[in-house]
């Protein structure tokens, strides 16, 4: 049966457009400004509706296993929760394997977890643990046989990489048409400071931020980018960034050519360091840390501006009641993430579009278009052009509501984002052309998601 979404406003990357869309075989056929329904089609009454692009989140972690701990939201409950939040395809960073492994063996192990269990579509960024032969020449197959065009290394934690070998990595990575992700922190610089407060037994989670400093941040985002100018200037992505001055050096880098993009996240946007002083700072265990109210204005301009291109998430839940467990007295020992993927549309929509601070179309680009665009799913995801997979958000920009955790979808036992209030909300999401979540009801299956083999960054459209 053919599906008519009528009534309602088109908003894509481009503009807004009164308009009805017909869908036939998971695919958008037709788009019109009055098309006739006839037996043969369902219809969803649109109006008042603005009717979006799905959302496309490129920083989840779902069933990671962080050596001291494994998140509680897997494949299914993820991408439940992705689904009645609006998102409807997501990019999983899978997470580091055993010491030594091929580049391959976290892939089959994510293929195994996510089979059978995504009510989504999803794919994976290739993870970096370590540099040899073996795996540079392993990124070949990965791009072009196995549709992982994108691959994540990290500049702290256990596996980082050092220069030499970002360097290596660099340069392959551009051969083979991928682009490079990365976590910038100075490792050298946590590890001296998580030294110092050892030794003064200062082990209370309020002193998390202190560990990590913007500055310390924003010295691997500069390194980073020389490196990538060295190494032929290689095509580079940064993850979750939460800091104006590395933004600064992005807007630098980008004025002399460097082919650069910047992801951010909604808590760097609408959460501060103020989190850490309450009485449940371990509610607020990520890297970066929340960072001072002041640094999210400067991200609010780079949203404005388009300097940030793209506002994902890095959902990675842990239960609070775990993190107690875990870190009461040492927070060092609990495990970091924020659970997030059900309300970044929202909260984008609420705090950007609602408040004047972007245009519809803006937040269509950050959440949909440009991430499909970079990872290599344009033009069949983030579009609305007949073609293309009929993956669809309909938002109602009158619905208020407030965020709670009792409401949500995911495997959790609380949201950083409790009380927030939203202007704006899903009320309606297709995957595929198939209604997947209604009002606040899941009623999507696990196994209908469907893994994405995406191209190479080289084949594909920038901008």
């Amino acid at each position: 049966m053919k599906t008519l979404i009528k009534g309602g406003t088109l908003v894509d990357h481009a503009g807004k457009y009164r308009q009805d869309l017909l869908i036939d075989r998971q695919k958008i056929i037709r788009r019109d400004t009055d098309i006739t329904s006839d037996a043969d089609m369902e219809v969803i009454d649109a109006r008042g509706l603005l009717v979006m692009p799905g959302g496309i989140d490129v920083h989840t972690h779902f069933n990671i296993d962080v050596g001291i701990a494994q998140s509680c939201d897997d494949f299914f409950s993820g991408t439940r929760a992705a689904a009645c939040g609006g998102t409807t395809t997501i990019i999983d960073h899978m997470g580091f394997g055993p010491d030594g492994c091929s580049l391959d063996h976290q892939l089959k192990k994510y293929h195994h977890d996510a089979a059978g269990q995504a009510v989504i579509d999803y794919s994976f960024h290739g993870v970096i643990q370590h540099i040899d032969d073996a795996i540079l020449d392993a990124i070949p197959q990965m791009v072009h046989q196995e549709g992982i065009s994108s691959f994540k290394f990290y500049l702290t934690y256990k596996h980082l990489l050092s220069d030499g070998d970002v360097l290596r990595l660099l340069a392959k990575l551009k051969e083979c048409g991928a682009l490079a992700t990365v976590h910038p922190e100075n490792d050298a610089s946590i590890k001296w400071r998580l030294q110092q407060l050892t030794q003064q037994e200062r082990g209370d989670a309020t002193r998390h931020p202190w560990s990590r400093p913007a500055v310390c941040e924003a010295e691997a985002i500069a390194r980073t980018l020389n490196l990538a100018r060295l190494a032929g200037d290689v095509p580079l992505y940064i993850v979750h960034l939460s800091n104006g001055q590395g933004l600064d050096y992005v807007r630098m880098a980008r004025a002399q050519g460097q082919p650069v993009w910047v992801e951010t996240c909604p808590q760097y946007l609408l959460l501060d360091d103020s989190r850490y002083r309450h009485t449940e700072p371990l509610k607020y265990m990520l890297c970066p840390p929340l960072r001072p109210r002041s640094e999210l204005d400067k991200l609010w301009v780079g949203i404005a501006d388009g300097d940030i291109d793209t506002v994902a998430t890095d959902h990675c839940n842990f239960p609070f009641q775990q993190r107690q467990k875990m870190a009461s007295t040492d927070f060092t020992r609990c495990p970091n993430g924020l659970p997030g993927v059900e309300n970044r549309m929202p909260l984008l929509f609420s705090e950007g579009v609602m408040k004047g601070r972007i245009s519809p179309s803006r937040f269509v680009s950050l959440t949909s278009t440009q991430p499909a665009k970079l990872f290599g799913l344009w033009p069949e995801k983030g579009s609305l052009l007949p073609g293309a997979d009929a993956d669809l958000t309909l938002f109602d920009p009158l619905a208020r509501s407030a965020i709670r955790h009792s409401a949500l979808h995911d495997s959790g036992d609380y949201s950083p984002w409790e009380g927030f209030v939203c202007d704006g909300w899903p009320v309606i999401t297709l995957s595929k052309g198939k209604v997947v979540c209604s009002h606040g009801r899941f009623i999507g299956r696990a196994g209908d998601g469907k893994f994405l083999f995406r191209k190479a960054f080289v084949n594909r459209e920038e901008s």
